[in-house]
């Protein structure tokens, strides 16, 4: 059950007006604490103790509290029967949702025929969560990996691929579109080389700058033999994607559409905007004007065409939004990126605003902090290059095998893939994902402190008890007599459906993460005070504790799924 939203509603409702409760981490003087006499003492010129002395004996009168008291200067800590918490504990309510919501969520955006970088863990890590949580909840989510499959950087591969081969047929007058072309698949290795190597030429060498434009605009307007190549190269990089995403526990994302399938929705995005005379030549190029009249702060104009025809990604990003309105119709949109794109999302929102797409409250944008090395600088391999999401994943893994070692261990690959998983992945969601953060591939391997080696240990530990007993030596009493440790447990284990409800109303997983650490910390301290399986403890006394073990683990369970951890089976 939600404790919290119990207790505050059944004292909301005692006391004929909404008090606002806190859920103080030190429990000694009572599982729940309000200011509420002292805010209205103040409203009303009243005397604070006083008020709260009169709110304190209506509290008294509810059946689940054990105790009311005044603290201070008027605050009130609040006692829960332990009769109604054991009895409440035992017994799990499921999860209603009175108001499902249609939620699109756009967290992919990787690049074809580049490979995945570490700027792309946080929006595949903390938007695989956030859908999760979503989903378990009762919403309908519907997640989107809006590829970079259509822009400047496919001309530049492409571009770079004819300077390698100028005499493939892709590039020949005489192309006939209806040849079998696989023959020329290449490696992805190979194929990760070309965006770098191309981009880096383009920067020094104007004419080949050119050519991959040119290339982008005659690929977008169907040039037979470029979209032959693209159609070669982009099964490959698919394919890297998923291999990269299955090695993070990514659920498969319900759409991979980027903008290629956007751009097919050019001509009844741009119609809407020229009937309402949005588009504005400027250079050559088209342009949406957003700035108000009211904006202090600098706003660009929205780029829909560029001077050579071609469709830029500002333009694509508005018909993904048509897409999805027509195709989804959600009731809200969220993107998960880099938080340097807020102004590109504002622009986004305000084009949907202006041509009656979506209300400017039902799009959001999540934008993540940047992970960082030690020097606090964005992290990079040693060679100065910024971090492919393979080498992060390999870089930990590594990281993780040792850690094992050392501890004089044996465990199998998969295991150590396990642990490796949840040290990168709870990392990183513990972490605001706001803030920028400090990655240093041993600390998070740990099996000590807040890290996610340290989370599956725990649940390991549960599992192995359970594995021990039988179903029937778990049946406990309706009644039971919990000592602190015991009463501590299951209070954080009764916060966890508010827990998951605030994760999502504010975009936190962070919330997720460290509810599962301090629930841990919880279940140890139960697990070496509290004896199970000793000579000397009562059947009753074990059978409450079983149960207790038992309610932790599944609990601690959902929140390692919905972190995209996995349990090993040993640790």
């Amino acid at each position: 059950m939600n404790l919290y939203k119990y207790v505050s509603d059944k004292i909301n409702e005692k006391l004929g007006f909404e008090v606002n409760l806190e859920s103080p981490r030190n429990r000694e003087f009572g599982d729940f604490a309000t200011n509420a006499a002292m805010v209205m003492a103040k409203k009303a010129g009243k005397n604070p103790c006083e008020l709260a002395g009169d709110i304190v004996d209506k509290l008294r009168e509810l059946d689940f509290v054990a105790d009311a008291s005044i603290a201070g200067p008027g605050f009130i800590n609040i006692k829960i029967n332990d009769d109604f918490i054991w009895k409440n504990a035992i017994a799990p309510t499921p999860i209603k949702n009175e108001k499902p919501q249609i939620i699109d969520l756009d967290y992919g955006a990787y690049n074809v025929a580049k490979s995945l970088h570490i700027g792309h863990l946080r929006t595949s890590i903390v938007g695989d969560t956030f859908n999760r949580i979503a989903r378990f909840l009762g919403h309908k989510t519907i997640s989107y990996n809006h590829m970079g499959d259509w822009g400047r950087s496919m001309g530049i591969v492409i571009a770079w691929i004819k300077r390698l081969h100028p005499d493939w047929p892709f590039f020949s007058d005489n192309f006939d579109p209806n040849a079998d072309y696989s023959s020329y698949a290449m490696p992805v290795e190979e194929l990760d080389t070309y965006y770098p190597a191309g981009a880096a030429l383009a920067k020094s060498d104007p004419e080949f700058m050119e050519l991959a434009q040119k290339i982008t605009a005659d690929l977008q307007k169907g040039h037979p033999g470029y979209n032959a190549l693209y159609n070669v190269f982009m099964p490959i990089s698919l394919a890297s994607m998923d291999n990269t995403i299955k090695q993070l526990n990514i659920l498969p994302f319900d759409r991979n559409l980027g903008e290629k399938n956007a751009a097919l929705y050019e001509e009844p995005v741009e119609k809407i905007l020229r009937d309402r005379n949005l588009l504005q030549e400027s250079d050559g190029a088209e342009i949406v004007v957003v700035k108000k009249d009211t904006d202090n702060a600098p706003m660009p104009p929205v780029m829909f065409h560029k001077s050579r025809g071609a469709t830029p990604y500002d333009a694509t990003d508005i018909m993904a939004l048509y897409y999805r309105k027509i195709t989804d119709n959600p009731d809200k949109v969220v993107y998960f990126t880099d938080s340097r794109q807020k102004l590109h999302f504002e622009q986004l929102f305000r084009v949907a605003e202006l041509i009656d797409l979506f209300p400017i409250e039902n799009l959001e944008h999540i934008g993540y902090g940047t992970i960082n090395g030690a020097d606090g600088k964005p992290f990079k391999t040693r060679d100065g290059n910024a971090a492919g999401l393979n080498d992060i994943i390999d870089m930990v893994r590594d990281a993780a095998r040792a850690r094992v070692q050392e501890s004089g261990k044996t465990l199998d690959d998969e295991t150590i893939d396990e642990i490796a998983l949840a040290a990168l992945k709870f990392n990183d969601l513990m972490h605001d994902l706001r803030s920028d953060y400090v990655f240093e591939p041993n600390s998070v391997t740990s099996f000590e402190g807040r890290t996610g080696p340290y989370i599956l240990y725990t649940a390991v530990r549960l599992n192995s008890i359970l594995n021990k007993v039988n179903d029937v030596d778990i049946k406990a009493e309706t009644e039971y007599n919990m000592d602190v440790d015991e009463r501590n447990l299951l209070v954080q284990i009764m916060d966890f459906e508010r827990t998951i409800m605030t994760a999502f109303d504010k975009r936190a997983t962070d919330i997720i993460a460290n509810y599962a650490y301090d629930l841990c910390q919880l279940i140890n301290t139960f697990y070496h005070n509290c004896p199970i399986m000793r000579d000397d403890v009562d059947d009753t006394t074990r059978a409450g504790r079983l149960h207790i073990v038992q309610i932790a683990r599944d609990t601690l369970a959902c929140a390692i799924d919905l972190m995209g951890l996995k349990i090993p089976s040993e640790m």
